[in-house]
């Protein structure tokens, strides 16, 4: 009774935390494009500095990952009374993950730096609505790799929305040179776009890798255990960026380049900072989902958001929105209803049958024992 009790109390948990992050994840997923974007506009020309702006706000994971240590410090010392067996308690270590653990998300971390630098070469040269709708396809990519990888099951309607997705980011291919950004070259702009498709393949190989982790640790996955390990991978990433940047000087430059923004010195500074914390933001949401439920519907949500953050793109900086990127809209808009009817359905089917099961188990206890 009392374990069926807590398992519900688990389920209601993880719901809970998983409407959280899904907020999380749209916040960051809608505005970390759009600010990056407007410190390319107004003269920034950092890529690396911008790449390491992507992780550079782990730093702020410290606060909640000191609320859980205390809350978990709390029950440590002071446990429920289920049990009048007095046993020594265990020490309490203040980092929960295991060395190999922390390699899996230091590699996963410079994988990550690696893929902000394409993403961030690509913003640097291409708009919003375009880049946000390439990236798009990585749907496709997490699909892919998320079968490899952790044996995700596929449904029609998976397979449909996968399809619908990656199709729609692909038309942007065919006639969306004509947005080139004022001073961009054809050779820029296809080497951008190629990047962002390589940022793309890059980060649906990073979420179904840290769905593994997740399955494979031999010990207990907590909210706390997933705030370290996303912790761990951005300090790494950003060390991988922070490299980067010494090798093209970037330090060395950020004082002038604040001084000739074009929107003042001190609004630069709030650009960078505004911009680490978005991209924290989506980070965490990220992998916050990949905990309360698996990678495919963080790369289902990233997916649905990007033509969002291309009609912003639209409204505030005046970009272009050519019939491509409308047939694009469409197609995302379509493939995000077709996975979630699907969902509706299976969690339907599943209901179904675990309430049959019930039913029939109430019938066998009933019996009369042979």
């Amino acid at each position: 009774m009392e374990d069926g009790k807590k398992q519900v109390a688990e389920k209601k948990m993880k719901r809970f935390l998983l409407v959280v992050n899904c907020l999380i994840l749209s916040l960051g997923t809608c505005s970390a494009p759009l600010i990056m974007r407007l410190y390319f506009i107004h003269g920034g020309q950092r890529v690396w500095l911008s790449a390491f702006l992507q992780t550079a706000g782990f730093p702020l994971m410290l606060i909640p990952l000191a609320i859980s240590y205390i809350k978990r410090h709390r029950l440590h010392h002071h446990p429920p009374p289920l049990t009048t067996i007095s046993i020594a308690p265990e020490k309490l270590n203040i980092i929960s993950m295991k060395p190999p653990i922390f390699f899996a998300a230091a590699f996963i971390g410079i994988l990550t730096g690696l893929d902000d630098y394409l993403f961030a070469y690509g913003v640097a040269r291409l708009p919003v609505s375009t880049s946000a709708l390439i990236i798009a396809s990585q749907l496709g990519f997490t699909a892919f790799f998320a079968f490899l990888i952790v044996k995700e099951k596929f449904t029609a309607f998976t397979v449909n929305a996968v399809v619908l997705l990656t199709v729609g980011a692909g038309v942007l291919a065919m006639h969306t040179s004509s947005d080139r950004p004022a001073g961009v070259s054809a050779k820029q702009y296809w080497i951008s776009f190629s990047t962002t498709v390589a940022a793309s393949a890059l980060y649906g190989f990073i979420l179904p890798s840290v769905e593994l982790v997740y399955k494979k640790i031999k010990q207990p996955v907590t909210y706390s255990f997933v705030m370290e390990f996303q912790f761990v991978t951005c300090m790494f990433a950003t060390l991988f960026c922070a490299i980067g940047m010494i090798a093209n000087n970037d330090f060395k430059v950020i004082p002038k380049e604040a001084r000739n923004f074009g929107l003042g010195e001190s609004t630069y500074y709030v650009v960078l900072v505004v911009s680490a914390i978005m991209w924290q933001a989506f980070f965490l949401g990220a992998i916050g989902v990949i905990f309360c439920a698996s990678s495919l519907l963080s790369g289902i949500l990233i997916a649905v958001l990007l033509p969002l953050t291309e009609v912003l793109a639209v409204v505030f900086y005046k970009e272009k929105f050519q019939a491509e990127k409308g047939v694009s809209l469409v197609l995302s808009l379509w493939g995000f209803v077709s996975y979630f009817y699907g969902e509706i359905k299976h969690a339907k089917a599943e209901k179904k049958k675990c309430s049959l099961e019930i039913k029939m188990g109430q019938t066998l206890e009933g019996l009369p024992a042979p």
